[in-house]
């Protein structure tokens, strides 16, 4: 444990959502779901609005509409997120070499490594405030951000903080804080651990500390019930460590009841690979090895690889070796956790991307087939970016029985109006996104906030 709060987590808050708002000026200050619309789909990140209502991230599509009938739902568009993603870990390196990168919107910051280290916890909570400033100023969103004096407690104050704010910890006050919160607060322990406290009685961080750590290490083990007690007392020495110097990046989600829906495991899968290319992204690198890990029922782990041509940060790439990976795994007793991550890793990509799930070239002699070429469909998906040739830039409120509403507005614009076309409308089609903040916007605000 330190001795200053020099340990900082940023979360941004409700990113996807977020930015979905900020880029569309009719739905600020309304429910906006982000996720699958099939009928298996699944909720990626609600609004704040949307939450009111009971909605949350890997809830299925289905409940969250019956939830909240009026939200507007929307694909997500992965690109874009990934894009403001890296405007905001540039913004982290610019305060310590030391950054870590958790997913598209969270990190962990070691401020002690970068030019000018917190000496008081009045000057943490200023470069806290600055970063916040500088997030909005460059991106027009916001994030949480949590300082204190290890890992496990700067991310439970940026919890804290949420939305839109900052919270340090005072080093010395850990255990006070720590000890009215829930188990489940604590790394490392997910919904079975917790059942095995509660019915020993241990329901809060202090009881678990003031049962000992005797009773800990019978209640679940060596290895588990030592990190648990040490953490319960608010001990974590674990250091911020940046990507450029690990082995292998991968993300993993530990589910609060098993999933047993091979669909929902596919987009788990899926979305869990976005994140990974974003980490591997952040960090500059490329990799060669997909790595899939399953965790089932029974807490059994399976972890599949596959090897490729070449290292890549393709996300559809890795998408789809990831899935091959699944198709041979049984899932259907239930899973507790997934991950994906890359190995082989490299600072250069494979130019030819394509040729990773390339089939092989045919024998020499041997007859080619060759496909008749289908028209490319178009698909109206809510929340897609396009033009019109006459009305500007928009973007796709819903589409069907062969029409497709558009909502005409820019970021920077008042709500726009909505209108109606045709499917095969020829003078409407998809778009780059606009930028949410205007280069000039972004300066003006950076230097607002400097001169505050």
């Amino acid at each position: 444990m330190r001795g200053q709060p020099s340990i900082l987590h940023l979360d941004m808050d409700a990113f996807y959502a977020s930015v979905e708002q900020a880029a569309k000026p009719s739905l600020r200050g309304k429910p906006v779901i982000v996720g699958g619309l099939g009928p298996r789909g699944v909720v990626a990140t609600a609004s704040y609005e949307a939450r009111r209502f009971g909605v949350h991230s890997a809830m299925p599509m289905g409940q969250a509409r019956r939830l909240s009938p009026h939200a507007a739902c929307l694909v997500p568009r992965f690109g874009v997120y990934r894009k403001i993603s890296e405007r905001v870990m540039a913004l982290l390196a610019e305060l310590s070499p030391l950054v870590e990168p958790l997913s598209l919107d969270e990190a962990f910051v070691d401020l002690a490594a970068g030019p000018a280290p917190p000496a008081s916890s009045a000057a943490a909570r200023r470069a806290g405030e600055e970063l916040r400033a500088r997030i909005r100023a460059a991106t027009g969103l916001t994030g949480s951000v949590g300082l204190a004096g290890s890992k496990m407690l700067a991310k439970i104050a940026s919890e804290q903080a949420k939305p839109d704010g900052l919270v340090l910890i005072e080093p010395g006050t850990e255990r006070e804080l720590l000890a009215p919160m829930p188990v489940r607060t604590l790394p490392g322990v997910g919904p079975a651990t917790a059942e095995t406290l509660r019915r020993a009685g241990l329901s809060t961080v202090g009881e678990a500390a003031e049962a000992g750590e005797a009773e800990l290490l019978r209640l679940l083990g060596k290895a588990h019930g030592h990190a648990v007690y040490a953490m319960a007392l608010g001990l974590d020495d674990r250091a911020v460590v940046a990507d450029r110097d690990a082995k292998s990046i991968s993300v993993e989600d530990t589910f609060d009841t098993d999933v047993t829906d091979r669909a929902r495991v596919r987009f788990e899968v899926a979305r869990l690979a976005d994140r990974c290319v974003g980490r591997l992204r952040s960090a500059g690198r490329s990799g060669r090895t997909v790595v899939l890990k399953v965790r089932r029922y029974d807490f059994t782990t399976l972890t599949r690889s596959e090897t490729l041509r070449g290292p890549t940060d393709d996300p559809v790439v890795i998408a789809e070796a990831a899935g091959r990976l699944l198709d041979g795994v049984d899932t259907t007793e239930g899973v507790r956790l997934l991950g994906v991550g890359v190995s082989g890793l490299a600072d250069f990509t494979q130019e030819d991307l394509f040729a990773q799930a390339a089939p092989p070239e045919p024998a020499p002699g041997a007859p080619v087939a060759v496909a008749a070429e289908a028209p490319v469909e178009r698909r109206w998906l809510p929340g897609l970016d396009v033009t019109h040739a006459r009305h500007g830039p928009g973007w796709i409120q819903g589409s069907g029985v062969g029409r497709v509403t558009v909502r005409f507005e820019r970021p920077d614009s008042p709500p726009g109006r909505a209108r109606t076309f045709r499917l095969d409308d020829p003078e409407l089609s998809h778009s780059d996104p606009l930028p949410l903040v205007t280069h000039a916007d972004a300066e003006a605000d950076a230097g607002t906030a400097q001169a505050g």
